[in-house]
């Protein structure tokens, strides 16, 4: 079993080539405390996506992953604005296509004490960016 960390930090990303397109996500967890090295990262192909499916489902890996170390509060570092409002409350999830993904990380996120998600820009978000397109050119070779 791995030893608790009281607050972990899931900067997260998902995007697709064309939308849509060939899709993958990327989420990096790091530990709040010690940054200095990720705990866990993600990098998949999720098939044919668009960029917003893939932003919920780069959470939503990002958020499992995170599970496993058990942190009381979880700090959520995402790019996509739509993501982060829509979870927040401020916009309204009005694709059916995004209702199951969002009611998933909500009930992922549902599980810590505190939970603090902030919309960041691109550049603040780079490690889950390249594991996204890692993910993308290894998949189309």
């Amino acid at each position: 079993m791995t030893a608790a960390i009281e607050t972990v930090i899931v900067y997260c990303d998902g995007g697709s080539r064309g939308n849509p397109g060939p899709a993958a996500i990327g989420a990096v967890v790091m530990d709040a405390d010690d940054p200095s090295r990720p705990l866990a990262t993600v990098s998949e192909c999720i098939g044919v996506a668009t960029n917003n499916v893939a932003e919920y489902r780069a959470l939503i890996a990002g958020l499992e992953a995170a599970r496993r170390f058990h942190p009381r509060a979880i700090r959520v570092r995402a790019d996509s604005e739509l993501l982060v409002r829509q979870l927040e409350g401020r916009y309204r999830v009005r694709n059916a296509g995004l209702r199951t993904l969002y009611e998933q990380a909500r009930a992922l996120l549902a599980d810590y004490a505190e939970v603090d998600l902030v919309h960041v820009r691109r550049e603040d978000n780079v490690d889950a960016d390249a594991l996204v397109n890692a993910a993308l050119d290894a998949a189309t070779g």
